[in-house]
């Protein structure tokens, strides 16, 4: 199994079309393919290296396993060189360990979590993240999400023990505009700066504010409100909302 691909530069464009503003020109770099799903059960792997990844924020860990299989998973913290993970329903709740949620007590911190069992872990994946096994009944499991928002998942599902590394990351200053650059993010012009054939906010003589009744974007619809769908499946799985605006 090839650990790194080609990453192909799409700078924000379908067919030629732009679909996402501001992006392009970033550095050329290579994909790690990360093992989110942790399907390799039951045997041991050695932590041979943790790695800068320039396409996330967290480190990664290469894992080397007993039959000489390699891969990379994203490293949690406290995960040095020659330590040992394991995927397994009976696997000890050690930093790095993969375990499914029936079998991780309440109060374990933990990041990688799969929101559909099998399709691998989508929940707690930045540097510095985890969430928290909230509580549990006998057919799903609470857990408490990085926002703060607390959702029901399915005891099957899988989670890995620990908080990702690379914590500070956050407190990282970029020191330079060319920064953003290299990372793929171009220059954004705010709209009311703009001419109103551009923009619905822009026009206006001197400084003017939005004058509508709501902001819009760059193609007429609402910027403002909720933009969540009621009707998603999300709606049967959210037990307490994140708490929004000042604490």
């Amino acid at each position: 199994m090839k650990l790194k691909k080609i990453l192909q530069k799409h700078s924000g464009r379908s067919n030629g079309k732009v679909t996402v503003r501001h992006q392009g020109g970033r550095s050329k770099r290579f994909l790690r393919v990360i093992d989110f799903k942790r399907d390799k059960k039951e045997i041991w792997a050695t932590v041979e290296a943790i790695e800068y990844d320039p396409n996330r924020n967290a480190r990664i860990a290469r894992l080397v396993y007993a039959d000489g299989l390699r891969s990379y998973i994203i490293a949690p913290n406290d995960l040095k060189e020659g330590m040992k993970v394991i995927s397994s329903n009976e696997a000890p709740l050690e930093v790095g360990n993969c375990l499914p949620l029936a079998k991780i007590p309440v109060g374990t911190q933990v990041n990688n979590v799969e929101i559909t069992k099998g399709k691998g872990g989508q929940i707690a994946r930045g540097a510095g993240n985890l969430a928290t096994v909230f509580g549990k009944d006998e057919k799903s499991v609470l857990i408490k999400m990085p926002s703060g928002e607390i959702r029901r998942f399915d005891l099957e599902c899988s989670a890995v023990i620990g908080q990702i590394g690379n914590v500070g990351d956050k407190d990282k200053k970029l020191g330079k505009a060319g920064a953003n650059r290299w990372r793929g993010v171009r220059p954004a012009v705010r709209g009311v700066a703009m001419h109103p054939d551009a923009h619905p906010h822009g026009g206006g003589e001197g400084r003017s504010r939005v004058g509508m009744k709501y902001p819009k974007t760059p193609w007429g619809k609402k910027a403002v409100g909720k933009t969540r769908n009621p009707k998603k499946y999300s709606r049967h799985t959210i037990v307490e909302g994140r708490q929004r605006g000042k604490k």
